[in-house]
């Protein structure tokens, strides 16, 4: 199994304005140099983390995810991200995955930030996904799903690596850091949380901290409060012989914890 290069992008967001976000991260991938296999994006990457879907939400037909099909056919890598979709009477904060032959993925946000209200204007997804590329096996989740280890379970090693994207305030900067390290520990597997920077339409401040980490909990990549985009490979081997020196995997509470489809 070859390695795995993920590109994740860490940029500041234009307040509720989807065409200057798809303009900025257009040109920002544009700019990728090195060679890659998926473009991690953060949560909601078209307008901030926002309470207004009634004036924002897009169908799953309009520009950002026809930006995102038209840009992975184009480069030929994956890209995802988060964005406010409006599909069937319901508004979602969905992960939109493009693949370069035109398939369109989706997970649904399942835990609602309620100290902001997003329980009152978006409906909860309920079901996780694994998403395959190149024979890894790769599960995205959003921001606040971060704090519910049993949803993120990986389970019997279902998942090679976890995606956390998100819109992650610096007053919790350090919670941020510590579950990353603690969702790779216990699931044994990369992690890889990638957050914005800047201040959004409600004087929320964001320092990034965009992260990966090994199976181990090692920190491979940090960067805090400036934009950046940065490519990170990951090793399958490595990983593979970690989950064999600790198959702590083995002794999961199986019968205790709910699979989620």
């Amino acid at each position: 199994m070859r390695n795995l290069k993920l590109t994740i992008i860490q940029s500041e967001l234009v307040w509720e304005d989807i065409d200057a976000n798809l303009a900025g991260f257009d040109q920002k991938i544009d700019d990728i140099q090195e060679d890659t296999d998926l473009i991690i994006l953060p949560e909601m990457f078209t307008t901030g983390f926002s309470m207004a879907p009634a004036k924002l939400a897009q169908g799953m037909e309009d520009s950002a995810a026809q930006w995102l099909q038209e840009k992975s056919r184009q480069k030929n890598i994956d890209i995802t991200g988060s964005v406010i979709i409006n599909a069937d009477g319901n508004f979602y904060n969905r992960l939109l995955w493009a693949k370069p032959d035109g398939r369109l993925l989706t997970y649904d946000k399942r835990h609602l930030f309620r100290m902001l209200g997003e329980e009152k204007v978006y409906s909860a997804g309920d079901k996780t996904i694994i998403v395959p590329l190149h024979g890894w096996k790769i599960s995205p989740f959003i921001c606040y799903d971060l704090r519910f280890p049993a949803w993120t379970r990986n389970i019997s090693n279902r998942f090679d690596v976890a995606i956390f994207v998100a819109n992650w305030p610096e007053k919790r900067a350090m919670h941020w850091k510590s579950l990353l390290q603690a969702r790779a520990i216990e699931n044994l597997c990369y992690v890889i949380g990638v957050n914005r920077v800047g201040t959004d339409g409600n004087g929320l401040t964001y320092s990034g901290d965009t992260s990966v980490i090994d199976p181990a909990g090692n920190i491979l990549f940090q960067k805090a409060h400036t934009a950046c985009t940065h490519t990170a490979q990951l090793s399958y081997s490595e990983l593979q012989e970690y989950r064999k020196s600790f198959p702590a995997w083995m002794d999961a509470d199986i019968d205790l914890i709910r699979i989620p489809d």
